[in-house]
């Protein structure tokens, strides 16, 4: 009631002040802009759900819009360019891909460091007033502590795939986009972006929806060793959606000798090319040119497929682009 209160007495005095201003002249631009941008800070306060390093949730408020953000990793930074929120990028860190094509002139506007994970102490001298990140990253020789934050009066928000959420899923990066939506009182335009991923999740899972199931792989070579990605993890929520059966769904690494023992119909190598335009290719050679993995059908029928790290481990703005690398790795008839 009070809120309403509150937005009814600003309306009465922006429709006054425009009276006046036809009535006499007098009253300035200033006047007015103020009182419309008073209407807007009628959406704050904002409280917002997100966890601390123990992975318990812990309850923001947001009473104005944040100025200056430290965003770092791509889904960070993508989702606030998506939102048209560069502009309170204060420090942004941590890309793992080039950012789409379609916001590099808003990223050119941006202070991106060198250092791809900030200190703590460099994050305390942008004087950040929110910290938009990763649960890995939120430790005392990173970014520091949520605790920290908190106490210190700056919020913080970590996105929910990048390990606060036991179960990665398709849903969590909707529920990030959506929440940031609402901290920068943007929410019709992090609706549009929902829309559209969910739009062209549902285009996606209706062309394959009639195929015959594949079985397939998600691994990673991660110092020496061949890592998979299990059910409960983003990329598997995505390969469940579209129909496919994930082997060794409980993840972790496997040895060459398991890998050929399941010899899936396809495999997904996940790459970080950091502006390197050869690492996607180079990744899956360590597939496709291991003579030990010869005998593998995906190797026999080429259908070992690079994907992203960013399209599949908190994809945020990407997740349509993992929907369809995988789609199409899956079911190749379907690109032809």
């Amino acid at each position: 009631m009070v809120n309403l209160k509150r937005s009814i007495s600003i309306v009465l005095s922006t429709i006054l002040i425009l009276g006046l201003t036809a009535c006499d002249g007098k009253t300035t631009d200033k006047e007015a802009e103020d009182v419309i941008k008073e209407s807007s800070n009628s959406h704050y306060p904002v409280t917002i759900t997100t966890y601390n390093y123990e992975k318990e949730p812990v309850e923001i408020t947001f009473e104005k819009e944040p100025e200056n953000v430290v965003a770092v990793y791509q889904n960070s930074i993508e989702t606030m360019l998506a939102l048209g929120l560069e502009d309170k990028i204060k420090l942004a860190a941590g890309l793992d891909h080039d950012v789409k094509d379609e916001y590099k002139e808003a990223f050119s506007k941006v202070n991106y460091s060198k250092e791809f994970t900030p200190d703590k102490e460099t994050v305390i001298m942008s004087q950040p007033d929110f910290i938009l990140s990763w649960y890995s990253l939120f430790e005392d020789k990173n970014l520091g502590d949520v605790d920290y934050w908190h106490e210190n009066g700056i919020n913080t928000y970590m996105s929910l795939n990048s390990g606060a959420a036991s179960d990665r899923t398709v849903d969590n990066e909707i529920t990030d986009i959506l929440n940031l939506g609402k901290i920068f009182n943007v929410e019709e335009k992090a609706q549009a972006l929902v829309d559209e991923i969910n739009n062209g999740i549902d285009s996606v899972v209706s062309k394959v929806n009639n195929q015959d199931k594949q079985t397939t792989l998600i691994i990673e070579y991660m110092d020496g060793q061949i890592y998979t990605y299990g059910a409960k993890t983003l990329g598997g929520d995505m390969i469940s959606k579209l129909g496919g059966e994930l082997l060794n769904p409980e993840g972790g690494n496997i040895t060459e000798e398991d890998l050929i023992k399941l010899n899936p119909d396809s495999i997904f190598v996940v790459y970080m090319d950091r502006s390197d335009e050869t690492v996607a290719q180079s990744e899956v050679d360590k597939v496709l040119k291991n003579p030990a993995l010869a005998s593998l059908d995906a190797v026999k029928n080429k259908r070992v497929n690079s994907i992203a790290l960013g399209e599949m481990y908190c994809s945020g703005i990407r997740t349509i682009d993992g929907i369809n690398t995988f789609a199409n790795g899956l079911y190749p008839q379907l690109s032809k």
